[in-house]
Order: C-alpha cells, then structure tokens, then sequence
C-alpha cells in the first residue's frame, strides 16, 4: 500500500513542496529512502522506528520504501520525520486512510514520540497561505513562530499521539497572530552617555536616517565601538513587513528563541574579527546564513576591520551593492536577504595613535600605507560617511551636563523615514524603504540639484578624484539630510554635509591633513 504526506524543504528563506511517498509491499524487511537525503534524513529510519514503538504501534516487518519527491533535489534536516512515521502508519493500515490533501507536517520525532521544533516553520506557514492550504501540523515548540502568519490554520503537536489525535477529528485552534504586539526592545545603551563627539553623533543620525553605511576611524578609547554599539537606539522599530521578512531568516537557521515571537527591534550583529568567509556571508554543509543576513534590516558592525580576513572583507561588496547574498553549490544555489547597514570602525594606523594628540605614533610611514590598504578603494567607495574622531580632552570627559538623549534622536529618525517611505511608495518596481537603497532612476527622480549643488560637487569630484559610485552616494545622503529637515529639495548646505563626510575619499597620507 502507498501513502502520499505533504511537508516541505527550505532553500534560502523560501519554502517549496516535498512529498513524502511510503510503500509498504511483501518480501524481505528492508528500509530503503531515496530521493537524495543527506546524512539528518537518512537517519530518520533509527528516529522513526523507535518513535513508532515507544508509542504503541508496530514497525512492519516488510520491506518498506520511501522517496522523497522530486526525486532531483537534495534533502535536508530532520524535518521530515513526522511526516514519515504518519506515512509508514498509513501505508500499513495501523491508522485510518483519511484525505490529507492540503495539510503539511513538519516535525523532528525523538526516540520516545515527542515532536523537537525545526527550522523554517515560518517560511512553511507563508508557502501554505500562498497555496492556499488548509494548515500545517507542527511541533509544540514552533507554534509562536507558525502563528504569525494569518490565514492559515495552525495544529501544534507536542508528540506523536497528539498529532495523530488531530488526524482523526481535524481542527485547528484560533491563535493570537498581531505580530506588531511585541514592544521594541528598549535595553540599548543610550546616546546620552557619550561624552562629546557631537560630529560622530551627528553622522550617526544622519545614517540612522537613511541606512546609510558609515566607517569610524579615531585612536584608541575615543569611542568608536562606544558609539557604534549606541546605534540601535536611534534606529525605528521594524516595520510588520520587514519583522516578518528578518524573522524568516532567523527562522530557516534554526535560531528563534523558545516561546519569543516577533521582535520590533532591529537586529545588530558584530562579529569577532576571526570570523570566517562562510559564517560572515553564508555557507557551509547547509548553506545556512551569515552574519550579513542576520543583520538584514538592521546593522552589521565590524570593529577593527583591518583585522578581517581579506577575502571575508571583499566578500561584502555583491551583499552591500545588490541588498541579496547567493551561495552556490554544487546541487543547488540559495539566495538570502541582506540589506542592512555596514558599520565599520579601525585605528588610523597599526600602533593606533596618529591621530592621539597626546600618545606619539611609532609607525613608519609604509606601515601605515600598507594598514590602511586592508580597507580597499572598492569597499570604501561603498561606505557612505566616513568619520574621524578625535580624543576628547580633560574638560569634555568631565563634563556633567546631559547630552541628547536616544529618544530624541530617534524621534528624528522616525521623522525622516517616514517621509522616505512616503516617497516611494509612490514608485513602481521594489518596495525600498530607505535613501540608500535608491536605484539610478530614482536618484534622477528624487535628488534633482540646482545650479550651487552641481557646483559644489563638481568641485568635490575633481578635486577628491570621487568614483561615480561616490557620487550617487553623495546624492542619496544629501537627500537624507534634507528629508532631516523637513526640505523637500536638496539645497547646498545638504551637499556640503555630503561632501564633508566623503574625508578619506582623498589620497591617503601616513598623517591626518
């Protein structure tokens, strides 16, 4: 006898069918699965079987022959289990034939018939409303994650029994799924505790405002990471689209939090310098994503960049410039989101005080060139505002009197954003929501100059030698900072902020100009 259960696999954050096809017939007992399983599925056999027993029901003593269809494209995880014990049930008549027809079932089985949560549950619910299933069976532990989907029924199983319980008077219970509910998360560390650097901060709103990346050069204890880790505090709560776009990548790795739903704080992510190519970007026995896609939507700081593996650095560029990062095997090729800010902070030199004012450098001078060169022209041609900041002095570190605090700045933020999503939501093509991820058309929409802005930038390009590419920059933080002030035009003074911060963009030298 043949049964026929439906689940699905995940390639990138998207889900697409797998029937699970079991034949049970006479002749010698054997077990044999084909359908390209890696090692997890595979050993689904052991899980099964005794997932099978301990609760009760009879492991046939035929031979028993699954395919995991289609039969050309590789399978992974162990999300296949449940449905395999379902089939194996059906195929030997130890359950009632019933249609299952438009339900999906996802499960890990442990020894003893309870259902471990997965990965991807979430990209699974979107695939089943798109296709107008009628719900998914899902492990207990992955039921907040399936029930932020609305439209689509959702059975959370906390073992086999309950599964199969489901199956015989079908049911799915309301649940709550406002994914806005859950509050940002308000335990960032505050601007109002850094002490000076009113330029830094300054640069920082501004790349808040627009998702700009930025790159912070100063000495030792001037407060780059100090600043930098502050961000978050300013940025806007994500919105329902983008919550739910970030959580799918977190979802398909495996990684959302046990009884957590949806956060609307978006996600900073600062890898250790001796991180490699694959967990930076993606990669590995899955193609599971990379810290550049758990950033999606939020930021990805790289403190001390100089210290990253070259090939980790230059591996950035398609993820910064495309917003979608593609990992390519030899079965199959996946692509995942990354469209989020790169913040990047490094010394001025090896010893790092060239620009301390009150330590002396004991670098030479190809020392410095051949340190400031781990930081290429093709990524620094990418990197938006580029920030020097100096040490603070007796007076500023024993300042008492409050700064501005996150509140206030992100309430600025908010403004400025609000205005971009406005603006484009008038134009056709796909949804951004930012001034830096304008296309060329858009720039020549949006970012119209008058004569003194062509002026001031002509003069930048000739003289700081800027790219083309720099360029667009220059425009789009432009607008950022008119849409800071409410100016519906770009106006001269909104280019020269621009230009301002483009300083490394002029030829190096061992020593600050």
């Amino acid at each position: 006898m043949i049964s026929l259960i439906g689940t699905c696999a995940i390639a990138g954050i998207d889900a697409y069918p797998i029937t699970v096809e079991v034949d049970i017939a006479s002749g010698l007992p054997g077990f044999t699965m084909v359908g390209l399983p890696d090692s997890a599925v595979k050993e689904a056999r052991e899980r099964v079987f005794a997932a099978l027993k301990n609760s009760g029901f009879v492991v046939p003593s035929k031979r028993i022959t699954v395919n995991l269809a289609p039969g050309g494209i590789k399978k992974e995880g162990t999300a296949f289990d449940l449905p395999l014990a379902i089939g194996i049930l059906l195929a030997s008549g130890q359950m009632e034939s019933r249609p299952l027809e438009g339900f999906l079932f996802l499960g890990e089985l442990s020894l003893d018939g309870a259902i471990r949560p997965v990965r991807g549950v979430l990209s699974a619910a979107i695939y089943a409303k798109s296709r107008g299933l009628a719900g998914l069976v899902v492990p207990s532990g992955n039921r907040d994650e399936g029930s932020l989907v609305e439209g689509i029924g959702l059975f959370a199983a906390g073992n086999l029994l309950e599964a199969l319980d489901f199956l015989r008077r079908p049911g799915f219970p309301s649940h709550d799924k406002d994914i806005r509910k859950e509050p940002m998360d308000e335990e960032h560390l505050d601007f109002s505790e850094v002490k000076g650097q009113e330029n830094a901060k300054r640069a920082l709103e501004v790349a808040a405002a627009g998702a700009h990346n930025f790159l912070l050069v100063g000495s030792p204890g001037c407060g780059k990471t100090l600043l930098a880790k502050r961000l978050p505090s300013i940025l806007p709560p994500l919105s329902p689209a983008e919550a739910l776009e970030t959580t799918r990548v977190y979802s398909v790795a495996g990684m959302m939090k046990a009884g957590r739903r949806i956060s609307g704080t978006r996600p900073f992510r600062s890898p250790h310098h001796s991180i490699s190519l694959q967990a930076l970007i993606g990669g590995g026995g899955w193609s599971r994503p990379g810290e550049v896609s758990f950033a999606h939507n939020g930021v990805l700081f790289l403190d001390e960049l100089p210290e990253f593996h070259r090939d980790a650095i230059e591996a950035l560029r398609q993820p910064l410039e495309e917003g979608t990062v593609t990992v390519s095997r030899s079965l199959q090729s996946v692509t995942y989101p990354s469209r989020s800010m790169l913040g990047v902070a490094m010394n001025p030199c090896p010893c790092g005080f060239l620009m301390d004012r009150n330590r002396r450098c004991v670098c030479r001078m190809e020392e410095i060139v051949r340190y400031r060169a781990r930081l290429s022209g093709p990524l620094l041609d990418r990197i938006d505002l580029h920030l020097e900041l100096p040490n603070l002095d007796f007076s500023q570190m024993v300042d008492t009197r409050p700064c501005e605090p996150s509140a206030t700045i992100r309430e600025r933020v908010r403004m400025a954003r609000r205005i971009q999503r406005d603006r484009f939501r008038k134009d056709s093509g796909p949804e951004i929501f930012c001034n830096a991820f304008m296309s060329a058309a858009q720039l020549r929409t949006h970012c119209a100059l008058n004569q003194g802005c062509k002026d001031l930038i002509r003069q930048a390009v000739e003289t700081l030698g800027l790219s083309a590419r720099a360029f667009d920059r220059i425009l789009k933080v432009g607008r950022t900072i008119a849409d800071l002030e409410g100016s519906p035009l770009i106006r001269e003074r909104h280019v020269a902020e621009a230009v301002h911060y483009r300083s490394l963009d002029r030829e190096l030298s061992p020593y600050p100009a």
